[in-house]
């Protein structure tokens, strides 16, 4: 079978968890099919993303796209302009009409048998009429991401501006839905969600993996008994918001109690709004990137996942559990995934009752120690990525067998 995956980005460096998914699928996929990738290139890859892509493609397609930075005045005048679109920002930058007619040559001269696009931005750039079959992957239900950025907001003109992205998100994604063939969430929650709210029956689920062999604990870093750890890419917004309001709400609550508590903050891209807080605190470490995010976690004593915007499913939470780290997140947090309170992590949501539960794990080692154990047993039993790449190759080869309508 002959996949063409078309995607925003080249993979390299893989530090954020959509490209990590979308690495082990593709590397799984290259194993039995044969992959052509095909993306936009704004330039801003690894040095050797297009020579490492041979790790997860047979063929690379890139297509060159000039992308306006962030908060960089281009990316203001077209915040700007996008006022007047019916579409919301983050999905209105990346149209192309090269990618389009990229994936029209390669359907038409490679005789592609699915068309794989990854994540929601790309799919405006996926031709209607393809001879072959289409598959949506959605890492997240986007709109729900808008509506709780909306929903945090305090400021009435933020909170307008997230509901009406919101709702231009909510119109495109149901509209892209529709017509593909195929749509894969990455949690039941999410197929569900989309089944309910866009009228779709033709949506299937992949689990969220982890590398269980390279997330084992190995003598990389002392822990710190009084150090707490977040991991995630501090350029995404949702991250942003959580360690502000972990920061600003939570925090303050543990140091009343314990007040020689750290936090390491570790993620790529740090904004000066998070680099600001680690400067009035000396108690606060923000990292930017790193090279090996495990002595990082290693030397934690709780991992903290204190979001209350975003959608799919955190790649972090398995990835802390498999280095055995007790674990505190809120329900967004730890959505889709099926874990127990209690049992696998705690589940808090609220100010006090997440510094209570960060606090609980911090007075009993032993209890958190067994919690820990408990959930690196569960996630290696169940939830190593060939099991989830395995599910999605095999979603892949049902689409491929069955007629078109």
């Amino acid at each position: 079978m002959h996949l063409l995956w078309v995607k925003t980005e080249l993979l390299h460096p893989i530090d954020k968890g959509g490209r990590i998914r979308t690495y082990n699928m593709l590397r799984a996929l290259k194993r039995q099919h044969h992959v052509t990738y095909l993306t936009l290139d704004n330039g801003a890859a690894a040095p050797d993303a297009a020579e490492t892509a041979q790790e997860y493609c047979h063929e690379l397609v890139r297509v060159p796209f000039d992308e306006a930075r962030r908060l960089s005045p281009r990316f203001w005048l077209e915040l700007l302009g996008n006022v007047a679109s019916p579409l919301p920002y983050a999905i209105s930058k990346y149209r192309s009409d090269p990618m389009r007619r990229e994936i029209e040559t390669a359907v038409r001269d490679l005789r592609i048998d699915v068309v794989v696009c990854d994540f929601l931005a790309p799919s405006q750039n996926v031709p209607e009429g393809l001879p072959c079959r289409t598959v949506l992957f959605q890492h997240n239900v986007e709109a729900a991401i808008w509506r709780r950025h909306a929903d945090v907001r305090g400021n009435p003109l933020s909170r307008a501006y997230f509901r009406e992205q919101c709702r231009r998100m909510e119109r495109f994604e149901r509209r892209e839905c529709r017509r593909f063939d195929r749509v894969v969430a990455v949690s039941r929650a999410d197929a569900e969600a989309i089944e309910r709210d866009y009228g779709v029956t033709s949506v299937a689920d992949v689990p969220t993996g982890v590398d269980t062999e390279y997330f084992r604990p190995g003598g990389r870093a002392v822990q710190d008994a009084r150090n707490l750890v977040f991991t995630g890419s501090m350029d995404w917004l949702p991250n942003e918001d959580g360690i502000t309001w972990f920061v600003d709400e939570v925090l303050p609550r543990i140091h009343e109690r314990m007040p020689d508590v750290t936090l390491t903050v570790v993620g790529r891209n740090p904004p000066p709004r998070i680099r600001a807080l680690a400067g009035r605190d000396q108690r606060l470490r923000v990292t930017g990137s790193v090279p090996d995010v495990r002595p990082c976690l290693e030397s934690g004593s709780v991992f903290v996942v204190p979001l209350r915007v975003g959608g799919g499913t955190r790649l972090k939470i398995f990835e802390a559990l498999a280095m055995e780290r007790p674990l505190v997140s809120t329900t967004i947090g730890a959505e889709g995934l099926p874990l127990e309170h209690g049992v696998h992590a705690l589940i808090a949501d609220g100010a006090k009752p997440f510094a209570d539960a960060v606090l609980s794990l911090l007075s009993d080692p032993r209890q958190a120690s067994a919690m820990a154990i408990t959930g690196a047993t569960y996630v290696r039993a169940n939830f190593g990525w060939d099991h989830a790449a395995g599910k999605f190759i095999d979603l892949i080869g049902a689409i491929n067998g069955t007629a078109r309508n």
